[in-house]
C-alpha cells in the first residue's frame, strides 16, 4: 500500500483528498505548509507527494523545486494540485520538477488515474 503525503494549507482540501485516497487504498499523511512538508518528505520518504501551490510562506513551486533538486527526495513523484489554471503555471510547475499538474476542482477519476500512472504497483 503506497503512502501519499499531502502538502496543503486548506483543511477542506486535505479532508477531501484524504477521503478520496484512503477509499482508493492509499495511506495518507498531511502537513499544512511547505517548509514542514519538505522536512516530512525527507524524514518519511512517501511514495508520492500531492503539493498545493498557493500557501503562506514558501509556495508549492519553491517546495517542489527544493525536493526535486535534493538527491534524497528527487525520485519521489510530485503532483501539483492548484487553482492556478494558466498554461504558464502548468509549464512552470512541470519545470520545477512536478510529474503532473492538476487544477481544482479535481476530478476524482483523473487524480486516481494520474497517481496510478506514477505508482503503477502501489495501490
Amino acid at each position: 500500500m503506497a503512502n501519499i503525503l499531502i502538502i496543503d494549507d486548506s483543511p477542506t482540501d486535505v479532508r477531501v483528498f484524504t477521503t478520496l485516497l484512503e477509499r482508493a487504498g492509499y495511506q495518507v499523511d498531511s502537513i499544512g505548509n511547505a517548509e514542514e512538508g519538505i522536512e516530512r518528505v525527507r524524514s518519511k520518504k512517501p511514495d508520492l507527494v500531492i503539493m498545493d501551490v498557493i500557501m503562506p510562506g514558501m509556495n508549492g513551486f519553491q517546495a517542489t523545486r527544493t525536493l526535486t533538486r535534493d538527491p534524497v527526495t528527487s525520485s519521489i513523484p510530485i503532483v501539483m494540485i492548484t487553482t492556478k489554471s494558466m498554461e504558464t503555471d502548468r509549464v512552470w510547475g512541470l519545470r520545477q520538477g512536478a510529474r503532473a499538474f492538476i487544477t481544482k476542482p479535481v476530478n476524482e477519476k483523473d487524480l486516481l488515474a494520474c497517481i496510478n500512472d506514477l505508482l503503477p504497483n502501489a495501490a
